[in-house]
């Protein structure tokens, strides 16, 4: 199974994340499947691979909490919907 996860970089107390797609079993800071976007928390500013996350979404990849409210504030969730009703 894989999760849609935050990984940690940056230096002490100055975090910056990387959103990745990463087996289940994997730890936090192991191997990603692919690199899926960015996240900086001092900033606020997030950085997206939409059409690469909404695959993954698709083939059944389950994001944390922190970062599915990272997507359903980019609007990401809407962007699934909405192909889905297309089709």
């Amino acid at each position: 199974m894989v999760k849609l996860r935050l990984k940690r970089y940056g230096r002490k107390q100055q975090p910056t994340y990387r959103i990745i797609a990463i087996d289940v079993k994997s730890r936090r800071q192991g191997r990603a499947l692919k690199e899926v976007g960015f996240y900086d928390p001092r900033k606020d500013q997030t950085h997206l691979d939409v059409p690469t996350i909404i695959t993954f979404l698709k083939q059944g990849a389950q994001p944390t909490e922190t970062v599915s409210h990272i997507l359903n504030r980019a609007g990401v969730f809407e962007q699934i919907d909405s192909i889905s009703i297309n089709k």
